[in-house]
C-alpha cells in the first residue's frame, strides 16, 4: 500500500511538472530595449496564433521566434517580442517577456495577462498536442507558481481586439478548455 502512494505521488508530480521552456538565451534573444514588471498573479491568458509556417525542431522553432522579436522589435518599434511565451511544432515552450513582464500582445489586457502564441497558422485546422499538451501544462505551471490567477480566465486574441486571431480552428479548440471565457 505505501508503495502504491508514492508511485501515485510521483505519477502525480510528473503530469503537474512544467513543460520544457527554451531560454531566451538558448533561442538567441536580443535584450529588451526596457521592461515593465507584471503584478502577478494575473487574471487572463490571452492565446494566439503567428499566422505563419510551423516549424519541427529547436534550431527552426528559435529562428522562428528570432524573427518574431526582429519584427516586434524593428518593425513594430515594440520593447521587445510580444508575446510572453510561445509554444512551437517541436513541443517546446519557447520564453518570450517571461512570466513577470508585461507584454504587447493583447491592447487592454496587457497588463494583466500572459500572451501564449501558437507558431502556425490554424484557420481552417487545430494544432496537435504536441502544441495544445505543453500550453496547457505551462497555464498549470503559471498557477502552481502564482504567477496566474486559479480563478483565471482564458480567451482568444480576438475577444480583445478585432482580429482573426486566434484563427478559427484554435479559437473553437480553447472555448472547450475549463478555463475558457466567453465574456471576459
Amino acid at each position: 500500500m505505501k508503495t502504491a502512494v508514492i508511485v501515485l505521488a510521483c505519477v502525480a508530480s510528473a503530469l503537474a511538472a512544467c513543460p520544457n521552456i527554451v531560454s531566451r538565451a538558448s533561442w538567441g534573444a536580443r535584450p529588451p530595449n526596457s521592461i515593465t514588471y507584471l503584478s502577478n498573479p494575473v487574471p487572463y491568458v490571452v492565446i494566439h496564433h503567428s499566422e505563419s509556417g510551423e516549424c519541427s525542431t529547436q534550431s527552426s522553432c528559435s529562428s522562428m521566434v528570432q524573427g518574431f522579436q526582429d519584427y516586434h522589435m524593428d518593425t513594430n518599434g515594440w520593447s521587445d517580442i510580444g508575446y510572453n511565451f510561445l509554444v512551437g511544432g517541436d513541443g517546446n515552450i519557447y520564453e518570450g517577456r517571461g512570466w513577470d513582464k508585461v507584454g504587447a500582445h493583447a491592447p487592454g489586457y496587457n497588463s494583466q495577462s500572459i500572451g501564449i502564441c501558437f507558431i502556425g497558422s490554424y484557420i481552417s485546422s487545430a494544432p496537435s498536442s504536441t502544441l495544445v499538451d505543453p500550453v496547457q501544462q505551462l497555464i498549470q505551471c503559471g498557477m502552481d507558481d502564482r504567477w496566474i490567477q486559479l480563478a483565471h480566465m482564458t480567451i482568444g486574441h480576438r475577444q480583445a481586439v478585432s482580429t482573426d486571431c486566434p484563427g478559427d480552428a484554435l479559437y473553437s479548440l480553447i472555448q472547450s478548455w475549463p478555463d475558457w471565457e466567453p465574456n471576459p
